[in-house]
């Protein structure tokens, strides 16, 4: 299959539009929790950050899809911003069935360059997923919350999954289809979108309180477990990210730069003790 074809578009829009999940967040059987989960529950700190984050999503990428004239390409784009509003009404149904106290998050706004908005929010996906697949992971396995708000918000992470697999392939496709046929550009153009969406992960790091639960896939895995080392979170996330890609179509291309420097950190994590134990083997025979 030729990337940028025909076939590559039927194949990565009709995959993803056959592989959508139909289910009502407010019929969703959320379970009764005891007085522990629900402390835990409430002590989560990204639940407003989540519902503005949704809302958001499934108001611009709605917006777009408008925008689009082919008729396969708009109504896979239309049913992702069906899938992203989707999100948002889980959450909120979350936060009132549990009395999650949260103040109100804005309303969506929408940008002035509605493309540039929707390439932009698909690359902080890609960082985004790959994070979250460890942090589920790792909560689940700490038995965090109870197992079926597990079962619950496990297809959205499989929607996730679904998100950046159709994101690459048609950032891909429009790329070539505007005349970036050379691999060298495409990535070129993926790095500065990439490193966009980076600057707003460093951010949540190293900005403000706000800022910081802002960014709540990348700052909450200490909520789930004590003494989690960055060997574990990073082996987490690769086994979880190459789990939940393995159940697609492997023609179509993957996100493949987080992945590739978590791999690159763990061989540097995983080298460091043996330098250091060598250095102290070094310095004692001196």
């Amino acid at each position: 299959m030729k990337l940028g074809s025909e076939e590559h578009k039927e194949l990565f829009c009709r995959s993803f539009i056959k592989s959508h999940l139909e289910f009502e967040p407010e019929k969703l059987p959320w379970p009764v929790l005891d007085s522990v989960a629900l402390e835990r529950l409430h002590g989560i700190p990204f639940w407003r950050e989540a519902l503005s984050t949704e809302r958001q999503a499934g108001a611009m990428v709605s917006t777009f899809a408008a925008t689009i004239s082919d008729p396969l390409l708009r109504e896979a784009i239309a049913l992702q911003a069906l899938e992203e509003t989707r999100h948002s009404r889980l959450i909120e149904c979350l936060i009132n069935h549990y009395n999650i106290q949260i103040s109100q998050p804005p309303e969506p706004v929408l940008p002035s360059n509605i493309k540039t908005a929707f390439i932009d929010f698909g690359f902080g996906e890609c960082l985004d997923s790959f994070l979250a697949f460890g942090l589920f992971k790792i909560a689940r396995q700490a038995n965090y919350l109870p197992e079926p708000l597990f079962d619950i918000f496990d297809p959205i992470l499989h929607e996730e999954a679904r998100h950046i697999m159709f994101f690459v392939n048609w950032v891909t496709y429009q790329q070539i289809q505007e005349g970036r046929t050379a691999n060298w550009l495409r990535g070129v153009d993926a790095l500065w979108h990439y490193r966009r969406a980076l600057q707003d992960k460093i951010k949540a790091f190293s900005g403000s309180e706000e800022d910081k639960q802002e960014g709540f896939t990348a700052t909450a895995a200490g909520n789930f477990m004590d003494n989690l080392t960055p060997e574990l979170f990073l082996s987490t996330c690769l086994q979880e990210n190459a789990k939940r890609m393995s159940v697609f179509d492997q023609q179509l291309l993957q996100p493949q730069l987080l992945p590739t420097l978590a791999k690159i950190a763990l061989r540097i994590i995983r080298l460091m003790p043996q330098q250091q134990s060598n250095s102290a083997a070094q310095f004692s025979e001196q």
